[in-house]
C-alpha cells in the first residue's frame, strides 16, 4: 500500500519533541501540544521508543487514550531497545546524538536490530502508546551518524533481522508499511539496490529541506518514485536553523548554514510569507515525499505549522529562490512554470 494511500494528510507530527528533546519539558506543556495537533486536524503522529527512552511514546500515549483509534495513524521505529534499568545519561553510547535526550528517562538504552529485538520493541511501544496495533514501522537510525564506520554491519544485522521481520508483518496485515527512519541517504540507497525485502516508503530527517536537498534528491527521490514508494519528510526546519533556531542537525549552526537562513529570510519578509510555509511547501513539491512530519514542544507552533501548510506563497517567490541559487535547479518547486 503506498504510503500516501495510508496517511491521513500531508502534515503530521514529529514526537521528538516530546522525549525531552534538548530541554525538560513539564507534563502540561507537552499535553496541550498533542491537544493542539489534534484541535489543529493532525492525525499522523510518529514516534520512537529512543525518544527521551521511551518518554515521547508514553506522553502519546496517554494524551490519545481517549481518541478513536481508526481516526489517527501511528508510526514508531525499532532498533533500540529501553530496558527496565537505569543508567547514567551522560555515559550513553548513541552516536553523535546521544546526549539530545539528556533530559528523557534515564532507562538504559541498547541498540538491537535482530529480529526477537524487533518483535519485542514493537510489544513495548504498543504499551506505552496505550494500543492494538501501530500502522507503520521504521528501523531507526542504522546509518553512519550514529554507528560511524561500523554501520554497514549494523545495517547487515538489520537486513537478516529487522527487515524480515517487518516485511513478514506487513504481508500478514499485523502492520501496513516499513521502511528505514534515517538521517542519511546511503542507507536508503543500499535498501532501494536489494532485491528483497521491499520496503514500503522511508522517514527521511533533515535531508530534504530548504536547507539540505541536493543529495537526496539526486540519489534516493527518482528511485522512490519509480518504485512507487513514499517518503515522510522528518526535521522540515532543519533542526529549527530555518525557522531561526540555534541549531543544524542537532548541533549549533555553522556561520554558512546562517547565511544561507538569512539570504532565505530575506525574500520571504519580500513577499509577506513565514519560512515555515517556504519550508513545507518546498518538501511537499517533491512527487516522492508523502508528507511532512515538523517536530513541536508548544501549542503555538503546531498552530503556525497548520496555517503555514495553508499560506499562499507567491510563484515569484519560488522563482527568486531558483534564480538566487538557494535551490537545486532540478528540485520540484510548487509553482507551474
Amino acid at each position: 500500500m503506498a504510503l500516501k494511500d495510508i496517511l491521513p494528510g500531508p502534515l503530521g507530527f514529529g514526537t521528538a519533541p516530546l522525549g525531552n528533546m534538548f530541554r525538560d519539558i513539564p507534563e502540561q506543556e507537552a499535553r496541550a501540544t498533542v491537544d493542539a495537533a489534534w484541535s489543529n486536524g493532525i492525525r499522523y503522529f510518529d514516534n520512537a521508543p529512543f525518544y527521551g527512552a521511551g518518554l515521547a511514546e508514553i506522553r502519546m500515549g496517554d494524551a490519545l487514550a481517549d481518541k478513536p483509534r481508526q481516526d489517527y495513524v501511528i508510526s514508531t521505529k525499532v532498533g533500540r531497545l529501553v530496558l527496565d534499568e537505569v543508567e547514567d545519561i551522560s555515559a550513553r553510547d548513541l552516536g553523535e546524538k546521544g546526549d539530545v535526550f539528556k533530559y528523557g528517562r534515564p532507562n538504559k538504552i541498547i541498540n538491537d536490530y535482530s529480529a526477537d529485538a524487533t518483535l519485542r520493541s514493537i510489544e513495548d511501544s504498543l504499551k506505552r502508546l496505550k494500543t492494538d496495533h501501530i500502522d507503520m514501522v521504521w528501523v531507526h537510525d542504522v546509518a553512519q551518524d550514529f554507528f560511524g564506520d561500523e554501520w554497514l554491519g549494523m545495517f547487515e544485522s538489520a537486513r537478516k533481522g529487522a527487515f524480515k521481520v517487518l516485511d513478514k508483518l506487513r504481508d500478514e496485515g499485523v502492520i501496513k508499511a516499513w521502511g528505514l527512519g534515517v538521517n542519511k541517504v546511503e542507507p536508503i540507497e543500499l535498501l532501494l539496490d536489494l532485491a528483497e525485502p521491499r520496503p514500503d516508503g522511508f522517514l527521511l530527517a533533515g535531508r530534504y529541506t530548504l536547507l539540505d536537498h541536493e543529495k537526496a534528491l539526486q540519489r534516493v527521490m527518482p528511485k522512490v518514485i519509480e518504485l512507487g514508494l513514499g517518503i515522510v519528510v522528518g526535521g522540515p526546519y532543519s533542526s529549527g536553523a530555518l525557522v531561526g533556531g540555534p541549531h543544524f542537525e542537532y548541533a549549533p549552526a555553522s556561520a554558512a548554514i546562517l547565511a544561507k537562513v538569512a539570504k532565505i529570510k530575506v525574500l520571504a519578509d519580500q513577499y509577506g510569507i513565514s519560512m515555515k510555509a517556504a519550508g513545507l511547501q518546498f518538501a511537499l513539491a517533491n512527487p516522492a515525499v508523502a508528507a511532512v512530519i515538523p517536530g513541536a514542544s508548544k501549542p503555538d507552533r503546531i498552530i503556525e505549522d497548520s496555517s503555514a501548510l495553508k499560506e499562499l506563497v507567491p510563484a515569484d517567490f519560488w522563482r527568486e529562490l531558483r534564480r538566487a541559487g538557494l535551490v537545486h535547479p532540478d528540485a520540484p518547486l510548487p509553482i507551474k512554470d
